[in-house]
């Protein structure tokens, strides 16, 4: 069987698309170049499904959640905070996964940070 190799892209739709990007860069350090190619670290990453009446992705009208490894999480969220980033006050820790955060986007979409454990 043919299988993927990982993920090729993730694609936003936006209002004013390069505010968007400015902000992923200016706040995240997501450092895409202009064709929005980005060289992420190695690691780990998650495919979950989730039930369809879930809350755990904000609004009920947004149907996925972008997560982000950080080093960090602590740091991060004061970063965001600092730069006026709509951030969650609560984060979660979960026993041998890790730290969790939130943080919605000029666009409204919820965004996780995760710090593995």
């Amino acid at each position: 069987m043919e299988r993927v190799l990982g993920i090729g892209g993730y694609f936003l739709r936006a209002t004013d698309p390069g505010a968007l990007s400015a902000w992923y860069r200016d706040c995240l350090g997501l450092d895409a170049d202009e064709h929005g190619l980005w060289r992420q670290e190695a690691g780990v990453t998650v495919f979950a499904t989730f039930e369809s009446e879930t809350d755990y992705f904000g609004s009920r009208t947004q149907q996925t959640m972008l997560n982000f490894r950080v080093r960090d999480l602590d740091a991060m969220l004061a970063q965001l905070r600092a730069k006026g980033a709509d951030v969650a006050q609560e984060t979660q820790d979960m026993e041998g996964v890790g730290r969790f955060g939130w943080v919605t986007d000029p666009e409204g979409n919820r965004l996780e940070l995760w710090q593995p454990a």
